[in-house]
């Protein structure tokens, strides 16, 4: 029995490669999911869309964020590091989604506080599966906090 709410899911996918932007999207929609896929391609143009700064001052807050790892400006490391270190952001879960396999990469994703790392299937089977895991387990399996917007807490005394 499928607990599956009907409701829309933001996904914040943060990739520079646009093949791999394209299978994402075409794996969504295989899974079957009702998705608004917003798409960045670095790590800088993703912390704009978190905080909601120009280009993205009418962005939503995603439920998800998809991150690749190697891009260029800021890469996914030092986009995840800034992620969590934001009390405003931190509770969004972050699903690493990269080609590397480097047991280097995955310890230090997890360290920094990512919620999931994944490498990347070959083929779209493959990546359509992972997809709807990935779909199956954070918007039907988990407990997610509210969506609503989280004030912004200084720790300044």
């Amino acid at each position: 029995m499928s607990n599956r709410n009907p409701k829309r899911i933001d996904v914040l996918l943060v990739e520079d490669d646009a093949g791999d932007v394209e299978l994402t999207k075409e794996g969504l929609l295989a899974a079957k999911m009702l998705v608004n896929l917003h798409v960045v391609v670095d790590g800088e143009k993703a912390m704009q869309f978190l905080r909601k700064e120009p280009p993205y001052t009418n962005a939503i807050r995603p439920d998800i964020i998809l991150l690749d790892l190697n891009m260029p400006r800021k890469n996914g490391r030092e986009t995840l590091k800034e992620i969590k270190a934001d009390s405003a952001l931190r509770s969004i879960p972050v699903v690493v989604l990269t080609t590397s396999a480097a047991e280097t990469d995955i310890v230090s994703c997890y360290d920094l506080g990512a919620n999931c790392y994944i490498t990347k299937p070959v083929g779209f089977e493959a990546f359509t599966k992972v997809v709807s895991v990935i779909e199956e387990f954070w918007f039907t399996i988990v407990k997610m906090p509210p969506k609503e917007e989280r004030p912004v807490v200084s720790l300044k005394s």
